[in-house]
């Protein structure tokens, strides 16, 4: 059975997506956190193959016997996967999720996503949405758990499931009122209730601008960190219906997953041509509008390429469409994942 080592990401973010990815292979799994040199940026800027940007403990715990594969995201962990494949004499693996920095041809395999433009290559993967736990299992689980501190709101009940500022799109005050009034009216029209929670990126204005909104029935969660009762995935498991701010790719990815309709809140200028109305002023997202419009690309990240990935393939509408039906999903980005590493080591 093979052996892996798993890099782990510094990210949240992709922490979980490499985490999702290495418990779906099923295989012994070693977790490696590292430390890094936050002065020493060369062995990433020029693709090195190096221990120069992690302390000298974190490369203490890289020795032999060598992985059969190793997984991982994050920039400054590329030299390091790209050591421990030459130390192996390139017997190792190395697969890479996310965002690529060094040449295609450094890595044997990237999983990836739209919004990072990644070109077409024999050794990258491009997937729909992200990788992540969110399975028919785990929603059974959820539903299980949550279903009776919902059961008094009336149906069809809808998640509304909040991010927060994100590259050039900003979720402040204006955009969380703008979506807490759809929501509210929908629920209105329907008679029925809805299920809102916030997020890590949630700022607090937002969300109060939000719940001021709420007149109708409703369950709102204000995020905490480290909360054993996070209803998140409670909500993905008993709404009927649910509504994503767009700036999280994560979140419409674990959304998509339920097979229920899903819509994307367009926080502002994330359509070209199409006015929602005041929007929240962020210097850095017009900063990072002008990289995005005029800068080296690689050096950001484009999620409307995503939004409308998800609108083609109908997996997603905007609020102010209506609605595809619930759907039966296929073959997840996370099976199209593991079934491409299996088949880099031979266990097909």
């Amino acid at each position: 059975m093979p052996a892996i080592w798993l890099i782990d990401a510094y990210r949240a973010g992709e922490r979980g997506q490499v985490r999702a990815l290495a418990d779906a292979l099923g295989w012994p799994c070693k977790t490696l956190s590292l430390d890094y040199r936050g002065a020493v940026f060369w062995p990433h800027l020029f693709g090195a193959a190096s221990l120069a940007g992690i302390s000298r403990d974190s490369a203490a715990q890289l020795a032999p016997p060598w992985p059969d594969l190793v997984i991982s995201s994050g920039v400054r962990n590329e030299p390091v996967c790209r050591w421990i494949r030459a130390q192996s004499g390139g017997r190792t693996r190395y697969v890479h999720v996310g965002k690529p920095w060094g040449s295609l041809d450094s890595f044997d395999l990237v999983v990836t996503t739209p919004q990072y433009r990644v070109p077409a290559h024999p050794r990258v993967l491009h997937n729909l949405l992200t990788l992540h736990r969110v399975d028919a299992d785990s929603l059974a689980r959820a539903r299980a758990a949550w279903s009776d501190t919902f059961s008094e709101l009336p149906r069809p009940r809808c998640a509304v499931i909040l991010g927060g500022d994100s590259g050039p799109f900003t979720l402040g005050p204006r955009a969380a009122a703008r979506l807490g009034r759809e929501a509210a009216q929908l629920a209105r029209r329907q008679g029925g209730s809805l299920l809102v929670t916030s997020s890590s990126r949630t700022s607090p204005a937002a969300l109060a601008a939000l719940r001021a909104q709420l007149d109708v029935p409703h369950y709102l969660y204000a995020w905490r960190p480290g909360d054993a009762d996070n209803p998140y995935l409670g909500m993905l498991a008993c709404a009927d219906r649910l509504i994503v701010s767009g700036d999280s790719i994560a979140m419409l990815s674990e959304a998509c997953a339920t097979g229920k309709p899903v819509q994307m809140f367009d926080l502002g200028g994330m359509r070209p041509g199409v006015e929602t109305g005041e929007r929240d002023f962020r210097l850095g997202a017009t900063l990072y509008g002008w990289l995005l419009r005029y800068g080296w690309a690689p050096l950001s990240r484009d999620i409307t390429l995503v939004h409308r990935s998800l609108r083609d393939c109908g997996a997603a509408r905007w609020t102010d469409e209506e609605p595809l039906s619930a759907r039966v999903p296929g073959e997840t980005d996370l099976q199209r994942a593991v079934r491409a590493v299996r088949g880099l080591l031979g266990e097909l």
